[in-house]
């Protein structure tokens, strides 16, 4: 076999199994942090998919379901991956801890486990030399994307969740990410299908349908999730003196239902709710309590007193380390 066969056959088993290595190559921890253009493809294909509304055009019934979609998934994102998976902050059944990682898997921002793994990493060294997304170690534009297509940044450190790897089915969706996703697109191309021909009268078509629903929609959520990594340290306010750059910013907090309350959040992660002041807006947590109210979710972790006491003492401040 070829160099260059080997080469693409680890490619590809690379982008099927997020956790396949060929044999006698190098622990990706320790190779250099830099962009993986053959690993990042996927992401690069779904940028260049939005281009593709210059044929396809515009009409409303694909641009109210994509950003219907946007908001579906970003709640996915902030109370499945976040503040379930990565916080534990409360607490379900097997069966739709199953679920919430599917959903959370069309959002095309990698496996529940990968996700969960790299967030509780940033934590434990928020804006030190280790984390992996921080603009004050590499500043803004290797924070809000350049870390996502780094090849050591892309296994996942099954010892950082051993409370989530005892589930083989969570596993399982992880390693093979790109599953979920994949039926995403094509659940998107059937209804775009559907509308073309059972409603002409709506003047959209299944490619204009799943361009707007799959690659518009995914790559702003895609976008809109990573500011928190990257504008959420550096711009806004902060009421609690942490350790680490986070910020409270309203218009994030907007665009990610309840996230841009970061510097909140970094106060005490394990709240599930991270609007911590009655004018503090966090649908994501309006939403649980929906869900609670169900029996589909229980024992959400409420913010301490004592922090809350310091937050309504302490005014929001511009304050820098």
């Amino acid at each position: 076999m070829t160099t260059r066969i080997k080469a693409l056959t680890t490619l590809l088993g690379q982008w099927w199994d997020s956790d396949y290595r060929a044999p006698g190559s190098p622990d990706p921890s320790t190779l250099p942090d830099k962009v993986d253009w053959q690993r990042t493809i996927p992401f690069i294909f779904l940028h260049l998919g939005c281009l593709a509304v210059l044929w396809v055009g515009i009409s409303p019934v694909p641009v109210i379901a994509a950003v219907a979609l946007y908001f579906v998934r970003m709640f996915a994102i902030t109370g499945f991956y976040h503040r379930y998976f990565s916080h534990r902050s409360y607490k379900t059944s097997r069966a739709f801890q199953f679920i919430l990682a599917i959903v959370g898997n069309t959002s095309m921002q990698r496996g529940s486990l990968w996700w969960a793994a790299t967030h509780r990493h940033h934590h434990k060294h928020s804006d030190e030399e280790e984390d992996i997304h921080s603009p004050r170690v590499s500043g803004f534009l290797w924070s809000h994307i350049g870390w996502l297509t780094s090849k050591r940044n892309f296994p996942t450190n099954y010892k950082a969740i051993p409370d989530l790897v005892k589930f083989p089915e969570l596993v399982f969706l992880n390693r093979f990410d790109q599953l979920v996703p994949i039926a995403f697109g094509i659940v998107m191309l059937a209804i775009g299908w559907a509308l073309e021909t059972f409603a002409p009268s709506l003047g959209t078509t299944m490619w204009q349908f799943f361009v707007w629903t799959f690659f518009i929609s995914t790559t702003v959520l895609l976008h809109g999730t990573l500011f928190i990594n990257s504008l959420a340290h550096v711009w806004g306010k902060r009421r609690f003196a942490t350790e680490d750059d986070s910020r409270n910013n309203f218009f994030l907090a907007l665009i990610t239902l309840g996230e841009g309350w970061h510097n909140n959040h970094h106060r005490f992660p394990h709240s599930t709710r991270q609007g911590f002041l009655p004018h503090e807006i966090d649908p994501t947590y309006y939403i649980l309590r929906i869900l609670e109210k169900f029996r589909l979710v229980w024992d959400l972790r409420p913010v301490p007193e004592a922090v809350m006491e310091e937050a309504r003492n302490n005014p929001l401040t511009r304050h820098e380390r």
